[in-house]
Formats: C-alpha cells, sequence, structure tokens
C-alpha cells in the first residue's frame, strides 16, 4: 500500500495553538504530513513567507513529530499537493462560516484532481475562536496573545508589533 501523504496549507500568519491542534492531529492520519505555507494576497501577512516557514519549522520541532515537513509554495493548491506526491488536503474547521467555505473549495479541489480526497478536522472546542488575523489584530493594540499562541510565536509578534508600531490604546 502507498504512502498517504497529506498536504495541510495555510498562511500562518502567526501559526496558533488551534493550527498546532490540526498539525498534531492531522499527522495521526498520514504516514506523512507536508504544511504547506503558502501566501495569500487578500490576507494583509505580518511576516514573509520565509519568517512564516521559519517559524512554523520551530514549532514542529517543539511538537516532536517525526512525520512532518514544512514546504513553502505560491501555486495552486492541487499542482503543489500532486507535486508533493499526496492524496490528502487535511483543512481544519472552526466554525460554520469555515465550513461554507472550505466545502466550496474541496469540490472545486474535487475537480481539478478527483485522486486527492479532501479531509476536515474539527478544531478542539477551546480553539474553535483563534484566527490569525484575530491574533495579529489583539497584538497590535496591545492586547495579550498568550493563551492563543506559543511563547515563541508571541516574542515574535511582539517583536514585529515593536517594529511597525502599536495602535492606539483608546
Amino acid at each position: 500500500m502507498a504512502d498517504r501523504i497529506g498536504v495541510y496549507p495555510g498562511t500562518f500568519d502567526p501559526i496558533t495553538r488551534g493550527h498546532r491542534d490540526i498539525i498534531r492531529r492531522g499527522a495521526k492520519l498520514v504516514d506523512k504530513l507536508i504544511i504547506g505555507v503558502t501566501t495569500n494576497p487578500s490576507k494583509n501577512p505580518m511576516f514573509t513567507p520565509e519568517e512564516r516557514m521559519e517559524m512554523v519549522t520551530q514549532e514542529l520541532a517543539d511538537m516532536g513529530l517525526g512525520n512532518t515537513e514544512v514546504v513553502g509554495f505560491d501555486a495552486l493548491l492541487m499542482k503543489f499537493a500532486k507535486a508533493q506526491g499526496a492524496n490528502v488536503i487535511v483543512r481544519g474547521l472552526r466554525a460554520v462560516a469555515d465550513f461554507e467555505y472550505e466545502y466550496q473549495m474541496a469540490g472545486m479541489n474535487q475537480q481539478l484532481d478527483a485522486n486527492i480526497e479532501t479531509v476536515f478536522l474539527m478544531a478542539d472546542v477551546s480553539l474553535q475562536p483563534i484566527a490569525s488575523k484575530l491574533v495579529k489584530e489583539i497584538a497590535l493594540y496591545g492586547g495579550d496573545i498568550a493563551p492563543f499562541v506559543s511563547p515563541s510565536v508571541k516574542a515574535q509578534v511582539e517583536a514585529r508589533v515593536e517594529e511597525i508600531g502599536r495602535r492606539g490604546d483608546y
């Protein structure tokens, strides 16, 4: 039987405890899980693709997962997945709004390559509200992001906020 290779794509700007949960659980389902760090022009990234790849790599090292790898990409997901030899796309869901978007994407991806299945994992209930966009916003306004990211990521986000300037207090 061929190895089960999964791809978990995302911008990971920054990687959160929710992402870590999906990675941990997704890695149990496949022989190898590739964390695909991608660009998304519709998002306003705080970190460069290289910084995000380094951040995800460090988080994976801290998690001690032996069957994961970080790969950057800037291409159509299904082309990237096929190039990696993947037969599974892993996606995390937090809420109904996520499901509607992800359901549409899964349908389109199936049309592009019916040999690659999409698997949805529900985020742990305690992690469902966490979104990278909100973590950045909280940090930019001086809020505490410790409940949402690892200490290492917290330090990197706070350092970046210092570089770009914190937003108003009132």
